[in-house]
This record gives C-alpha cells, structure tokens and sequence, in this order.
C-alpha cells in the first residue's frame, strides 16, 4: 500500500510541473514585445560575483534571475512552479530521474543549452574546492559526498548521480526519495552555465552570460549594470521593455529622492521614511503594499562560546520575549509587516507549512518572564548586547526600536545597542567569515514556495544559510525523514515537528514576515512584485 502511493506522488507530482507549464504559456509570452523605454531600477551591491551556485542572496539572485532561466520557473502570480527549460521531469520512484530539456535553446553568446549546460554547472557548483555558497543544495545527488566531503580533500571532481543521455537528456540518481524534487529546480543554484564559463572563467565574471529573457550590456561592480533583452531568449518571459538600468545605491532615503525626482523609476527598497509618507499619503497609484515569502530575523553566532553555552538559551529565549513586535510593526513599519508566529511565511498557506502560532510564547512579548529568563541564564554575555545591522539597508531605525524594548525590559538604557555595518556586501561578509561577537540581522527570501526551504538551507548543519552554524542531529534527521515522505500532508508535518525544535533552541529570533513594497515612477507602468517580493522586471513597460 505504501510502495503505491509512492508511485502515485511521484506521477502527481510530476503532473502538477507539466500542466503549470502548459497552463501558464500563452499569458506570460503576451505583449511580449519591447517597448523600447529602458526602466531604471534601485540595486544593492550583490556580495559574490554572479555565479548561479555562489549567489544567495537578493540583490544577486534578482539578477540571476534576470539573465538567466532554469529547468523550472516560478509563477510571478502565485509562485507555483511550471516547467521552464525542462520539458519534462519524471521519476518512477522519486528517487531516480529523468530530465528532458526543450531543445534550441541557447545562452546569450549564442551557444547551445544542453544537458552538460546542468550537468557541469552543478558538478562545479558541488566541487568543494571551487567554494561556491550554495554547495549544499546539490547534498541530495548521489557522489556529492566525495566532491565535498565533511573534511578533507575531494574524491572525486564530478558526481556519480549525474549521467548525460544525449544532448537534451539527462538522469539524476539522488540518495533518498525526494518527492517534492522538481519544485526546487527553479533556485539559481540549479542554472545551466555556457561553455566559456569554464574556458574563460574571469571573461565571465567581468560579464556573465546567461539563458535568461536578458542579457548584460554593462556591470561597474558597485556602481552600475545595464541589461537587454537577449534575442535568443526562448521562454516565456519576453521583456516588454527596452531593457533595465540598476543603480547601486547605499542610502535608501537617497534611492526615494532620486524617485521623486525622477532620476529613478523603481524603488524596492523604501526607507521606513518613505513607507510612512506612501502609507498615510497619496502616491498617486504608483505604490504596492503585498504579502511576500519573506522572514526577518536575528540570528546569533552559535560558534562563539557565550552563545553557545545550556544558559545561553535561556537568554536568547529572554530576548525575543523582550521584543515588543507589535509596536515596533505599527510604529517602524506602518503596518507593513506582521508580527512573525513561526520561522516560514503566511504566503506558503497552511497547506504550504505555515502554521501561526507554532512560536508560542517565544514570540510574544511578555516583560517578566523575558527578564527573568535573561537572568536565569546569567545575563546579557559580556554586559551589553550589540545587534549588527547593513547601514546600507534602512534598517536603523528597527533596530534602535527593538534595543528600546529590550533596555526597557531589563531596566537600562544601554544594555542593547545598534552596530551597523558599512555595505550589504561589507556585512554578508562578516557573517560567512563567522566574524560576529553577538546577534546580526537575517532574513530569508523564499527560493521557492515550499517549508523545506525556510528550513534546510538555514537550519540545518550544513545548509548553504545557516548563518548562526546551529548543529542539531535531531533537525537534521528530522528534515531529512520529511524530503523522503512521498505523501505531501504527512511531509508539512515532518517538517512542522523539526521546526518545533527551533522553539527550544534558538538559533534565531522570529520577527516578523515582511511585505513586499515598491514605488514606482510616472515614467513606467505594469510595476508588480513576485511572491519573493522581486519587482516582475520583464512585465514592466515604459511610458
């Protein structure tokens, strides 16, 4: 009985891709054509160069997504994923697959996409020796063992799950059944890349070549980059104007004048000052308030021995008590986010995993017992804690409101201080360098619409996030018992049950889901945002 419905998720699941696929087709490539007017778009300094396996964060992955397009893509609607550069995903078992690719489809350079475009790519992705930040999403392929062992040297340059057909077919043999498999492929992480990647490794990094509906013209690192669209674009995404402008910008109430005055069209990175004069005043239309895969969190750095301590939990449970989410929400944010009840997002639904209140006490604030468990685990290490922040960011403000409420909890107006950080880039930096004395600003944008991935990539030992360096064997076999669940329900659970353990343990503090917001010029029109909170660049057109 079991073994059948094995097989019948499998089928199920697979179907549900197709028919996105067919379902989506003719609405996405509709008024496809360029309206010729270049859009001019708000950008932060991504922190890596612009490798699909070394881009985890947004201001790159927005790009990635730009330049490039994968096996799947996802709904700019509804988030579901369809089938993109695949033109079939299949599995008998779940376990072992079949990848056909839609043939004539080629990079910008005007080269072929074929299975070795995925095949290398996620070999040299997976190569420990190449450290690429997104090395572990490729964990589940069979012989990533030996290409990045726990210690050591590699084994083995390439992985022995991966086998090429014929040009527009290949198989993945994974070490476990992973129902829900397909679904991921939409991730950078998982893109093809050009011959020339390897052939001429600093040529594409100075300019990155892609499969995507555009192309780069330009890139200044920290300054500038200007795309097009790329004629050889074979989706369905087709941009329907000229071609996107980014402008690195490291000061987001500079981002908003620049709008205001014209010199910029759109701006999704609004300043709390901007979000307080757009929600209470008129924007004449020009201004999108949306629910979006998006967590805010602090994280603390688990690797330092005074965070890591039984009693340290205890504080760390101390300090999300003592954070008066609420009001920080309606004062801060204008009500343009919502006080956080778990680790994943309200948009995954609670078919999805979200499920409100699995936070418990741990997310409501409540003075006493915050204090108490503050001094139950000995108190603030080293007297006074320090909450890092990108100055870039417009997250000042949040910040200093949250310390508030922590010093009034405990009686001492300094016992909680801001510590900004240069750049984004600047910041990321110190986080992976596992730099950080005390708790740091995190979120996460959902890669795709499923609650393994608010919780494998930052939670688990060795996820590709895991930001804190959490290390719980129970979550870790506990996430890996619900990717092997065939049936969906039973797997939200599974997941569920690990994510109860970050109630206990926490590795960071849940604060609260955050709204897409966006603003946008008279010069542009069709300004929307995806469920991941991206502008929808190539349904944007020009006036």
């Amino acid at each position: 009985m079991r073994a059948a419905k094995r097989i019948r998720w499998a089928v199920i699941a697979v179907t549900s891709v197709a028919v996105a696929a067919t379902g989506c087709g003719g609405g996405s490539s509709s008024g496809g054509t360029s309206s010729g007017g270049v859009v001019r778009a708000w950008w932060g300094d991504p922190q890596n160069p612009l490798e699909p396996a070394n881009t985890n964060e947004v201001n790159g992955g927005a790009v990635m997504n730009m330049i490039f397009a994968g096996l799947v893509q996802y709904d700019p609607k509804t988030s579901a994923p369809s089938n993109a550069n695949a033109d079939s995903i299949t599995s008998s078992d779940q376990q072992n697959w079949t990848v056909k690719l839609k043939p004539g489809w080629k990079f910008s350079d005007g080269t072929t996409v074929t299975a070795s475009s995925y095949v290398n790519a996620w070999n040299y992705g997976a190569l420990s020796t190449n450290k690429q930040v997104n090395s572990s999403f490729f964990s589940y392929i069979q012989g990533y063992d030996q290409v990045a062992p726990a210690s050591g040297s590699p084994t083995a340059q390439t992985m022995s799950g991966l086998k090429v057909v014929d040009d527009n077919t290949f198989t993945v043999a994974l070490t476990q059944k992973f129902s829900t498999w397909p679904a991921t492929l939409g991730y950078s992480a998982y893109y093809p890349l050009p011959a020339s990647f390897f052939s001429n490794h600093a040529a594409y990094l100075n300019k990155p070549i892609g499969n995507g509906p555009y192309m780069i013209q330009s890139y200044t690192r920290s300054q500038q980059m200007q795309l097009v669209p790329n004629p050889d674009y074979s989706g369905t995404e087709k941009p329907r104007n000229g071609g996107i402008t980014l402008t690195v910008y490291t000061d987001p109430n500079a981002a908003y004048s620049d709008l205001q005055s014209g010199a910029l069209d759109v701006d999704n990175t609004l300043s709390t000052t901007a979000l307080k004069t757009l929600a209470s005043g008129p924007s004449g239309g020009r201004f999108l308030n949306t629910p979006a895969g998006i967590i805010q969190t602090i994280s603390f750095p688990l690797y330092q021995p005074q965070w890591s301590t039984p009693n340290a939990k205890l504080v760390r449970q101390g300090i999300s008590m003592a954070i008066d989410r609420p009001t920080i929400v309606k004062n801060i944010f204008t009500n343009t986010r919502t006080p956080a009840s778990d680790w994943t997002s309200p948009v995954l639904g609670t078919t999805g995993g979200f499920k409100e209140g699995l936070c418990g006490q741990l997310c409501t604030y409540n003075p006493t017992m915050a204090k108490q468990l503050i001094q139950q685990g000995g108190g603030i290490p080293g007297g006074q804690l320090t909450i890092s922040y990108n100055a870039d960011g417009g997250n000042k403000d949040w910040v200093d409101a949250t310390c508030n409420s922590i010093n009034q909890v405990l009686g001492n107006n300094s016992a909680c201080v801001g510590n900004p950080v240069g750049t984004f880039a600047d910041f990321r930096n110190q986080i992976t360098g596992k730099k950080m004395n005390g708790p740091f600003r995190t979120g996460w944008q959902m890669d795709y619409p499923l609650i393994q991935d608010f919780l494998q990539p930052v939670y688990t030992t060795d996820g590709s996030s895991n930001d804190s360096h959490y290390n719980n064997p129970a979550f870790d076999a506990q996430v890996n018992t619900a990717n092997a669940e065939p049936n969906q329900a039973t797997a939200v659970t599974d997941f569920q049950t690990a994510e109860k353990m970050l109630v206990t343990d926490v590795p960071a503090i849940p604060l609260w889901y955050q709204n897409g917001t966006v603003a946008w010029s008279s010069h542009v029109n069709n300004v929307t945002l995806d469920p991941f909170s991206v502008p929808v660049y190539w349904q944007i057109t020009v006036s």
